[in-house]
């Protein structure tokens, strides 16, 4: 009675949906083509990243070599991108990263995704918020911080008077989203915003090569003490002079928040239902915009390292800070105001992918009934929005921007790890059809000798795929990812390698072993042949390199964003099991 207890158990933990059990909606007219789909991706991209980001990285993680994390950051987001563009393909329906975790490794990671897809939604929005109220306060140079200041210090605490505004800022952001919640942007709005931040950002890059100095790149403990800084020179507040200043890990913590700036190109494969052609549409829409925003990206921290020494960066306007250090005051307040333009045409729309995240899990059955209304009653939508907005305020009042870059990076860096999980298990998969049954009955009438032996791992009998060794993939592709994440553990205390302590060198030998003898197992399973308009090439290396680098860039976080992030975790296990788990509608 209990192991059958605990296989049914197990059994709900890891159910999948099917592509026939998802719900039928009505479909919106295809009208996007794969320029359409380019703007949208570069649109959601190049957003509060590539302003805010060169303070929070070139002053005191990476200096100059700020543009090596961007080519960090862009490779990892490319992996992802090619993974994002295979399910983009491959199922006709909008979705994100929730659905492919549902349809192919089961509830409980669906789940997991899920969740942590809300605390990354939330994060941004609370990011955007804080980024808003810097370009405001910054364009009216800084007078709303010392008003407040000054004007109510004496009835308040000064933790009040110090966040006061982010209050406000959180108060108008709930005004501006109940009106838009259902408004969308139109293709060509999205071309002209689009083609408004290129051009803003090659106006920088252009001056920053034509006022830049190359010197910038190189600096030595002559120019620190010229500058007054002799006493932090070393490896302290400054760094240590030269193109990487801080080292290798530097680089390394810099690239895991610059991943933030890549974010958004998953935006792209919620509007399946509207392209055109989206078997081709999508993934080429995926790969375009994130070439795109990469090369913005590295001209852009090129030019900035080039026309600031990285020591004067100040996080949150660096772009325009930038300007005045050159004595270009116009375009200072230009591109102030510009910041300030941007962020307020997309404040409106930061909540609406939240929505539709939580709206999809409770139409499963995960989340309460009560958030499966918000497409059609307003009032719950209302609600909604207010109890996310409350949240949102919150955020911003306890957490810097940087805790809040973290929190979106994690949080992506988690659901393009599960969507690499989901392309190297589904390529294995045997064709499942009628909630899974036909698999079932394929592995109940199928021959005796369909049993797992050693042989069999590496040698096969079937060309294609069967239910035996799907589950072998399976299994195996969760090996990996333990041992892939117990690696990049030992990778992080890297300066024991360097060492030649011999206990973490035997460690990684030994991982390496595992991880190469059971790839290798996955690399003998045959493969779907299923006609596809886009397959991931080199599996199943190119999916673990994914997880690898996501995993690897996870690893640089503080350990208190980890913390937090396992609170909320704790939080949301509690929900599943409290309650999704028996009401989900996927048996």
């Amino acid at each position: 009675m209990l192991r059958q207890a605990l296989q049914r158990f197990g059994q709900k933990l890891v159910c999948r949906f099917t592509l026939e059990q998802l719900v039928a909606e009505p479909s919106p007219a295809r009208s996007l083509s794969t320029l359409d789909l380019v703007a949208l991706g570069v649109d959601h991209t190049l957003g509060a990243g590539v302003y805010i980001l060169a303070g929070e990285v070139a002053n005191n993680q990476a200096g100059p070599s700020f543009l090596i994390c961007f080519l960090v950051a862009g490779l990892t987001s490319l992996l992802a991108g090619l993974c994002y563009a295979k399910f983009g393909a491959r199922v006709p329906h909008s979705g994100s990263a929730y659905l492919y975790s549902f349809l192919t490794i089961g509830e409980l990671w669906a789940f997991i995704t899920g969740w942590i897809i809300i605390l990354s939604y939330v994060a941004d929005t609370a990011m955007v918020v804080r980024t808003w109220n810097l370009a405001f306060d910054y364009l009216r140079e800084n007078q709303m911080s010392q008003t407040l200041h000054e004007s109510i210090s004496p009835h308040a605490s000064r933790v009040l008077t110090e966040y006061l505004d982010f209050f406000v800022v959180g108060l108008l952001l709930l005004f501006m989203e109940l009106p838009a919640l259902r408004i969308s942007h139109s293709s060509l709005v999205s071309r002209v915003v689009t083609l408004v931040k290129l051009l803003v950002l090659s106006f920088v890059i252009v001056a920053g090569f034509i006022k830049g100095d190359l010197h910038n790149w190189k600096l030595t403990e002559e120019d620190y003490i010229k500058a007054g800084l002799n006493d932090t020179f070393g490896l302290g507040p400054l760094g240590s002079g030269g193109f990487v200043p801080f080292g290798f890990e530097g680089i390394l913590r810099g690239a895991a928040t610059c991943f933030y700036a890549f974010i958004g190109f998953d935006n792209i494969v919620t509007r399946v239902e509207e392209a055109q052609n989206p078997e081709r549409s999508i993934p080429m829409g995926i790969m375009i915009s994130l070439s795109i925003c990469f090369l913005v990206y590295f001209g852009v921290s090129s030019a900035l390292t080039l026309m600031f020494p990285y020591y004067k960066l100040q996080p949150g306007n660096t772009l325009p800070q930038a300007f005045l250090h050159i004595g270009w005051a116009s375009a200072y307040y230009v591109l102030t105001f510009g910041f300030f333009c941007s962020l307020s045409a997309r404040i409106s729309s930061f909540m609406l992918p939240l929505n539709l995240v939580i709206y999809k899990m409770a139409q499963d059955g995960l989340l309460f009934p009560f958030f499966a209304s918000m497409q059609t009653i307003t009032y719950i939508r209302i609600t909604a929005t207010v109890i996310f907005g409350i949240i949102v305020a919150m955020m911003v009042f306890f957490f810097g921007l940087t805790d809040l870059l973290d929190f979106r990076s994690i949080g992506s860096l988690i659901s393009h790890s599960l969507v690499a999980l989901c392309v190297l298990i589904i390529r294995y998969e045997p064709e499942r059809k009628n909630g899974g049954n036909e698999a079932q009955g394929q592995e109940e009438n199928g021959p005796a000798a369909e049993k797992l032996t050693l042989r069999g791992l590496f040698f096969p009998d079937s060309r294609t795929p069967t239910p035996l060794s799907g589950r072998v993939v399976y299994v195996c592709s969760l090996l990996l990812v333990l041992l892939l994440t117990l690696l990049c553990l030992v990778l992080a205390q890297w300066p024991s390698l360097l060492s030649g302590d011999p206990a973490p060198i035997t460690v990684v030998v030994l991982l390496l072993v595992l991880i190469t003898g059971i790839t290798g197992v996955i690399w003998r399973q045959p493969q779907s042949s299923t006609p596809l308009p886009f397959k991931v090439p080199v599996l199943p290396l190119l999916p673990l390199l994914s997880i690898f680098l996501n995993v690897y860039l996870m690893m640089q976080m503080a350990t208190d964003i980890w913390a937090r992030v396992g609170i909320w975790m704790l939080i949301g296990f509690g929900l599943y099991f409290g309650y999704g788990i028996q009401h989900t509608l996927v048996t």
